[in-house]
């Protein structure tokens, strides 16, 4: 389909937009091929229900949200990505744990289809703020996860929002990886994700491919709200729809600044 159709725009993409808003039980109309007034008012209503910017216009980020078969691919900046440039976003971390390890996380994003330049800023703060040395670490314990004189994790213990069911999903499930993944729940969700078996093999989370992995895997999950975010600047959103809150907002922001000015543009 085109980059984007708005009110105006005719023809058979239209028809296939048309076609996905109905079936959404968003009805245009008429399927007739004109973006007409119907057709707008069924996308501002879609858009409104999946939380994206109401504009009455499907770009690739509405076309994708209605499962519609995208040929635009936005410019990959993961050749512009180096270790140089990385260690400037992360001052504090060896330059050795950087070498080691950038090349999974970019290898992850492309596969994911996440190697332009905003989601490629998305994943690196995120490492940042999460694990700075650049490294897939587990969760240390504190007294947010572990009460006092008890045994570790054991707050995560009987958690029900993150599935855990009782001794010792709090340590088996406590956040690993780059972006710290916690909780029977995402461990079961992500292991069909990314195809391995992380609820028998929690270790797993640490592993450097499988954490490039499950960062790949969960910012694509919350990609359309990330991209809507990060187009108005918003990085403490972006960093909330990670992390559920502000914790590390400050490392993810100077990261994501660095990083903005360092990593060039792509060629159009």
């Amino acid at each position: 389909m085109e980059t984007t159709l708005q009110v105006g725009d005719s023809g058979p993409n239209v028809i296939a937009l048309q076609q996905a808003l109905a079936a959404a039980n968003f009805s245009p109309g008429a399927v007739d091929g004109v973006f007409g007034n119907g057709t707008e008012a069924a996308l501002l209503a879609f858009q409104q229900s999946e939380g994206l910017t109401a504009d009455g216009i499907a770009g690739p980020i509405v076309q994708k949200a209605l499962g519609l078969n995208l040929n635009v691919a936005l410019p990959s900046s993961v050749d512009g990505v180096t270790v140089q440039i990385v260690s400037q976003m992360f001052p504090q971390t060896p330059i050795g744990n950087i070498k080691t390890n950038l090349p999974f996380v970019l290898q992850a994003m492309t596969a994911a289809n996440l190697g332009d330049k905003a989601m490629i800023l998305m994943a690196l703060s995120t490492i940042r703020a999460e694990t700075a040395p650049f490294l897939p670490i587990s969760e240390g314990q504190s007294r947010f996860n572990t009460s006092p004189n008890g045994t570790p994790f054991d707050l995560y213990d009987y958690r029900k929002d993150l599935g855990n069911q009782g001794p010792p999903d709090g340590a088996n499930f406590r956040g690993r990886g780059f972006v710290q993944l916690t909780g029977r729940s995402n461990y079961t969700k992500y292991a069909a994700s990314i195809g391995q078996d992380l609820v028998n093999n929690f270790a797993l989370g640490n592993d450097p491919t499988v954490a490039s992995q499950l960062l790949a895997a969960f910012l694509g999950d919350h990609e359309s709200a990330i991209r809507q975010a990060l187009a108005v600047n918003d990085l403490a959103t972006a960093r909330k729809l990670v992390n559920g809150g502000s914790n590390g907002l400050a490392d993810f922001e100077d990261a994501f600044q660095k990083g903005s000015a360092l990593i060039p543009d792509p060629a159009s």
